[in-house]
């Protein structure tokens, strides 16, 4: 039973990160046809960054990289603060609120696209960046709230009111006591909302417009209409996932040091009340 469950295990693997890796393989390569090997080459990478790609492209990736930012920034505050909001409620109203912030996240991103396509053509908002970035913070929130609120719970609520206790303003007590605290999750949370920023269709091309505004996952779409993905995007995606994993091990490494920090303070605390 246990081969099997690993048997298991490995074919799920296989079947998650074999296109990925194809992708990251082929993209060492000359060739226009995804599969078709020529010899190793690093064409498509400099094509990327020297600007033989057509504008379109360097467009759309610079308009999904800025929604992303602005986006996650954005909704790394408005989920931050909102968490702490909900954490500050008793038991009933907060379990409302959270049932209430988890519809977004459960309700398909056409359903939400449809919905905020139509508002915005209700309120008669022009579409464009304003509309895509207000989208994308959106249905980012909701994450930010999840990422931050395990580290609220987990957090003594003593210490805040013993900064208020020891004169600071309830705004100094939110920077230098539980900011400090919930950081691993805003950082968490900002990481999350920037990668489903970059990773989202549904929302963006309800919002997006006719103005000629293309994010990446957009231009992908319409350029495999054409019959054919452009060969830089493989490079761009083996990009992308270097860059994700990257920040993925930086984040669990620091919250593995803080773990060991927090292991250490509580073994180091009771020895020094005992002198």
């Amino acid at each position: 039973m246990r081969k099997l469950s690993h048997l298991y295990l490995v074919l799920l693997l296989v079947m998650l990160y074999a296109p990925i890796v194809i992708i990251a393989i082929f993209s060492f390569t000359e060739s226009k046809v995804l599969g078709n090997w020529t010899g190793f080459s690093t064409e498509l990478y400099e094509s990327l960054f020297s600007g033989g790609v057509n504008n379109s492209l360097i467009d759309a990736i610079q308009n999904t990289f800025l929604i992303a930012f602005v986006a996650a920034t954005v909704s790394t505050l408005l989920g931050t603060v909102a968490a702490i909001g909900i954490n500050d409620l008793r038991y009933g109203k907060r379990k409302a609120v959270n049932f209430v912030n988890n519809i977004p996240i459960l309700n398909p991103d056409i359903i939400t696209g449809i919905s905020l396509f139509l508002l915005f053509i209700s309120l008669g908002i022009t579409q464009g960046y304003a509309t895509v970035i207000l989208a994308h913070i959106t249905f980012c929130t909701p994450y930010v709230v999840l990422s931050v609120m395990p580290r609220l719970m987990q957090m003594n609520p003593n210490i805040y009111e013993a900064a208020l206790d020891l004169g600071a303003t309830p705004m100094q007590a939110m920077r230098r006591v539980i900011i400090p605290e919930i950081r691993p999750g805003m950082i968490s949370g900002f990481i999350l909302a920037f990668t489903l920023s970059i990773d989202d269709f549904a929302v963006t091309i309800f919002t997006n417009g006719t103005n000629g505004l293309e994010t990446l996952s957009t231009y992908i779409y319409a350029d495999a209409r054409k019959g054919g993905l452009t060969p830089e995007l493989r490079a761009l995606s083996t990009i992308i996932l270097v860059v994700v994993l990257v920040l993925l091990v930086v984040v669990n490494i620091r919250a593995r040091r803080q773990a060991r920090q927090a292991e250490e303070a509580q073994k180091i605390n009771p020895k020094t009340a005992r002198r």
